[in-house]
């Protein structure tokens, strides 16, 4: 009988998560599509991450229309990772979180390479408030931008800074591999 009622328990639990997700991402609102640099991008995919069963923010990945979310990893490629919060994040928290990730991802001198780009990336940071929007864009032609709720705050036109920075949530061994697998699935 306590197993039944703890298996109960559990099945009405992973309900109201899904419930959770989905008022989630009704919450973020993320458009159908987006514009980088005069290319239409349409959204792929888009999830929420959960950290200790805290929702952190949503994410939804953006690629050209005739693009798998897969393909979109390709230097080439437009694209762009959205990002809407549900917490307060503290701006040294989120930049410890990418160096981190970073190590884990990349050599040693790949990082020393990288370091000045990414620190002048990490110096256009803010504290995050619930309700901030961060999106990284890539376009092959201008490169990479942050924008921090509609205002872009950095631009870059190193590929290797695009390509690392957006691994961190898009490349083996990120910030979340189930995040990764769900916005990167076809």
């Amino acid at each position: 009988m306590r197993k039944l009622l703890l298996l109960t328990t559990l099945l009405l639990l992973s309900t109201a998560l899904l419930a959770s997700t989905d008022e989630r991402l009704r919450q973020a609102n993320f458009a159908a599509q987006a514009t980088v640099e005069r290319t239409t991008l349409e959204r792929k995919n888009q999830t929420v991450l959960r950290y200790l069963w805290a929702d952190v923010y949503a994410a939804a990945l953006y690629a050209e229309p005739s693009v798998s979310p897969a393909q979109a990893l390709d230097q080439q490629r437009s694209k762009r990772l959205e990002l809407f919060y549900f917490r307060k994040i503290q701006r040294d928290d989120v930049i410890e979180a990418a160096w981190t990730t970073l190590k884990k991802q990349h050599d040693p001198a790949t990082l020393e390479r990288l370091r000045s780009d990414v620190d002048a990336l990490h110096a256009s940071f803010l504290d995050i408030n619930p309700g901030d929007r961060y999106a990284l864009n890539y376009n092959a032609d201008s490169g990479l931008s942050l924008e921090r709720n509609g205002e872009t705050s950095f631009t870059s036109n190193n590929p290797e800074l695009a390509s690392a920075y957006l691994g961190i949530w898009l490349a083996p061994k990120g910030l979340s591999d189930k995040l990764r697998s769900s916005l990167l699935s076809n």
